[in-house]
């Protein structure tokens, strides 16, 4: 496994991170022990970097992992959607507590374009809290490149965590779509600035999947970016990438995806009716909460849904 140093934080980390997300609760579900034996198993193969969030559920896994030592050098990173000081500060207590130890990185979560000024209570939290020892680095995370490129502007910030992915899937400019080409200016303006820079989303929340070797040969070319999250649900998840990272895996090779359903995340999904409309099959409707939601017996696993969600609520998994 490469390493690499996140910006002038002298944090160490993988060249790919394991992102927990997916075997939390919104996603597959999986029982502690078995999400645990996962990201062991990613450990020990040399994977030291790990991301989680307050509302991803997923810090049980984690603290079940690192249980009996052995991971001196891991480090995790947390995020929380917090917009006040006491609330950020909570939910960094949180992350303390239930971890068992405190996260290496925190970072404001998803921050979208207008919000660093709503949400400054929280910046100013995440301040304190790596002045109080609290935490080791602080930052945000954005799906959007007008906040990634403020955030190379800010001091006290001492990385980013951007979506970025071959296709541009989920980029974000204000209320309006962006290209990769748009993100990555804004993130190696961060790098020129000294932030350490860890991307998201790769794989467009499984919708790239289909061109897995196009979609890590994108993301781990970028000179700018020190490390790249993957959200893992099996060992064999882990084991491809790693097959991928060692130049072992065979040139035609891409995962079977064919037992694989298109859901909607309603921790995410705002019921804006893009995926709705642009649905050819017409799988798309509206659920009792008034989110979408998915008949698997209609949807043609086609795709269309997916680039036009603006908050990356449509997976595949």
């Amino acid at each position: 496994m490469e390493y690499s140093v996140l910006g002038n934080t002298g944090i160490r980390v993988s060249r790919a991170g394991f992102g927990v997300l997916p075997m939390g609760p919104s996603q597959l579900a999986l029982p502690v022990d078995e999400g645990a034996g996962i990201i062991r198993y990613a450990l020990e193969r040399g994977i030291n970097f790990i991301d989680t969030a307050q509302y991803y559920r997923t810090y049980p896994y984690i603290r079940k992992a690192l249980e009996g030592g052995g991971f001196d050098d891991v480090v995790l990173c947390s995020k929380s959607l917090c917009d006040d000081y006491d609330g950020m500060m909570e939910a960094i207590g949180e992350a303390r507590e239930e971890l068992g130890r405190p996260a290496d990185i925190f970072l404001m979560h998803e921050v979208r374009a207008g919000q660093l000024e709503e949400r400054r209570g929280a910046w100013r939290a995440l301040v304190d809290a790596k002045r109080q020892g609290l935490v080791r680095a602080i930052g945000l995370s954005t799906h959007h490149v007008d906040v990634c490129a403020a955030a190379a502007e800010m001091p006290e910030l001492d990385v980013v965590f951007p979506l970025i992915n071959c296709a541009g899937l989920g980029i974000r400019r204000g209320n309006a779509f962006a290209t990769r080409e748009d993100m990555m200016e804004a993130i190696t303006a961060c790098r020129h600035a000294g932030k350490g820079v860890f991307s998201m989303k790769a794989f467009g929340g499984g919708s790239l999947t289909a061109r897995y070797q196009e979609a890590l040969d994108y993301v781990f070319s970028q000179p700018a970016i020190d490390s790249v999250m993957i959200g893992f649900g099996k060992i064999s998840d882990v084991d491809d990438l790693l097959r991928w990272m060692e130049g072992t895996m065979p040139a035609d090779y891409n995962p079977d995806i064919s037992k694989k359903k298109v859901h909607i995340n309603h921790e995410d999904c705002e019921g804006c009716g893009a995926c709705k409309a642009a649905c050819p099959a017409g799988a798309i409707y509206w659920g009792e909460n008034g989110l979408a939601e998915v008949d698997h017996s209609k949807c043609l696993t086609c795709g269309y849904c997916s680039p036009v969600c603006p908050v990356r609520a449509v997976i595949l998994y």
